[in-house]
């Protein structure tokens, strides 16, 4: 099974929003956009501005609380800009 990290930026907004899944990207957006997670409702909608794909869930896990973690959010800043 293939995990993707996705990381998402508001068109509403411009805040950003990292995650994992087991499904696609396109998939886990459509998630999104259709009101499955109350943060992703209220600043939606989003388009996919980056993936990473694994095939380990542990990896993908420890992909996402890097990308929100302190120096993920910055490398997002430097290699994925607002």
């Amino acid at each position: 099974m293939i995990f993707t990290v996705y990381v998402l930026k508001s068109i509403k907004n411009g805040k950003r929003y990292v995650g994992y899944t087991g499904k696609t990207a396109d998939e886990r957006l459509h998630d999104h956009l259709t009101g499955s997670n109350p943060w992703t409702r209220a600043n939606g909608p989003f388009h996919i501005v980056h993936t990473e794909e694994f095939g380990d869930k542990t990896e993908a896990i420890r992909r996402e609380n890097y990308l929100k973690s302190g120096i993920g959010r910055e490398w997002l800043d430097t290699f994925i800009p607002r």
